[in-house]
């Protein structure tokens, strides 16, 4: 199984999302049943923040994470709103209590906001101390802005910044993911099959799965990871069925051909891009 070093552990190139989970879109049992299938195959690692659902995601989580805490590398995300002094406290602590655990392997800050960014990076060197975070990173940073948070004291512990990257979104190859190369520090991609169904639709990944013997979201997938301990995708699934075909990239290699092929199809950036957000 491909695996990329995050703050400090080991887990899976392939993790697991949580943005619609919790939300009544399915069932509960559905969606932890899905949860569940992801950890057996190997998917450790599950994202999630306050922000879904209001916490319903969260809570969704704990049910499914109960007494398998261990196996779990966890990650929630702290409204920027949140992110300084007491309130980032309080935060993190009602993140804790939906979940049902005492600490989180990760936390990051969801997006740039208004407070301090060393207001917030001293907040989260509290909760570390207090043993309710092991490691920090940030989310929806460009470039200019992560670089930023690197540069102040205590930044060079920033572990990761969640980004959105999927073969229709390459815009973080001209500048950001290079930045992040050299700082030894992996990307994780959110939303990596894209929104929506139109990038699973796209032919040409039906007929490189075909080949494969894979679905399409799973070439999109290991797509996203080719690049060997630089990216964590997160896809988000609450079914078993799918959970499983996210899981299968973690497996798949994807020829020379192929990723010509994409390339092709999706070209790569010749020139700094906004970056994207959903």
């Amino acid at each position: 199984m491909q695996t990329v070093t995050l703050a400090g552990q080991e887990v899976p190139a392939i993790g697991m999302g949580s943005w619609h989970l919790g939300v009544g879109r399915r069932s509960g049992q559905e969606e932890i049943a899905a949860l569940q299938a992801g950890l057996d195959a190997g998917l450790k690692l599950i994202d999630t923040a306050e922000m879904y659902g209001d916490g319903t995601s969260e809570t969704l989580i704990g049910q499914a994470i109960r007494r398998r805490r261990d196996a779990v590398f966890l990650v929630s995300k702290v409204y920027p709103f949140h992110a300084g002094g007491k309130a980032l406290e309080q935060a993190c602590n009602a993140s804790l209590a939906r979940l049902g655990v005492e600490y989180l392997d990760l936390y990051l800050l969801h997006w740039p906001g208004s407070v301090p960014l060393e207001e917030t990076l001293a907040g989260f060197e509290r909760l570390q101390s207090a043993g309710k975070i092991r490691a920090w990173g940030i989310s929806n940073f460009d470039t200019d802005e992560m670089e930023t948070v690197l540069a102040l004291k205590g930044g060079e512990q920033c572990a990761t910044n969640q980004v959105l990257y999927h073969p229709a979104s390459r815009g973080i190859e001209y500048d950001l993911l290079p930045a992040c190369r050299r700082h030894h520090m992996p990307v994780m991609a959110y939303a990596p099959l894209g929104s929506g169904n139109r990038l699973l639709k796209h032919p040409l990944l039906t007929e490189i799965g075909d080949a494969c013997g894979v679905s399409a979201a799973t070439v999109a997938l290991a797509w996203a990871i080719r690049r060997q301990g630089e990216v964590i995708a997160i896809p988000e699934s609450g079914d078993v069925k799918h959970t499983l075909a996210n899981a299968a990239a973690c497996r798949l290699t994807l020829d020379e051909q192929m990723l010509a092929q994409i390339d092709r199809a999706f070209p790569a950036p010749a020139r700094k891009m906004p970056l994207d957000i959903l």
